[in-house]
């Protein structure tokens, strides 16, 4: 007897596919910044994302921010997310997805006060079945 692959038994439930967007198709088009070397100084072993609304609010940051309002860098402030992200994900090793709070200097204004964020994280499987990571902002992404 032949057994048939989750493909094939997928397809007669569903139909086939029209359409669909990877993970790969997401970071090319920028929809997801890929973090993953960054992440590995964080202790991460899986590939890390982060959508472009966290990227947007959490990490981005230029010269001239740091001229109107502090100065800091891209790189400490997605450093930052990730090693909160590291902390939650040791606390919530059998989750598949969970919050974690981080303190950060908003964008576009004149302020110096760091203020509290929520991330999610979500871990689940990639393109080919791997496990994965993505950050994204609560009901945002």
């Amino acid at each position: 007897m032949e057994m048939q692959t989750n493909t094939n038994t997928m397809n007669e439930i569903f139909g086939e596919v029209i359409y669909s967007y990877t993970r790969a198709q997401a970071i090319e088009d920028g929809n997801l910044i890929d973090a993953s070397v960054t992440a590995r100084e964080a202790g991460w072993r899986v590939p890390v994302a982060l959508t472009r609304a966290a990227w947007a609010d959490c990490v981005r940051w230029d010269d001239r921010d740091s001229r109107r309002q502090t100065y800091q860098d891209e790189a400490g402030r997605l450093l930052d997310v990730l090693w909160m992200a590291t902390i939650a994900a040791r606390r919530n090793c059998d989750v598949q997805a969970f919050r974690f709070q981080l303190y950060r200097i908003p964008r576009g204004g004149k302020g110096l006060r760091p203020r509290l964020v929520d991330l999610v994280c979500r871990i689940g499987p990639g393109d080919n079945g791997e496990p994965v990571s993505t950050i994204t902002l609560p009901g945002k992404d």
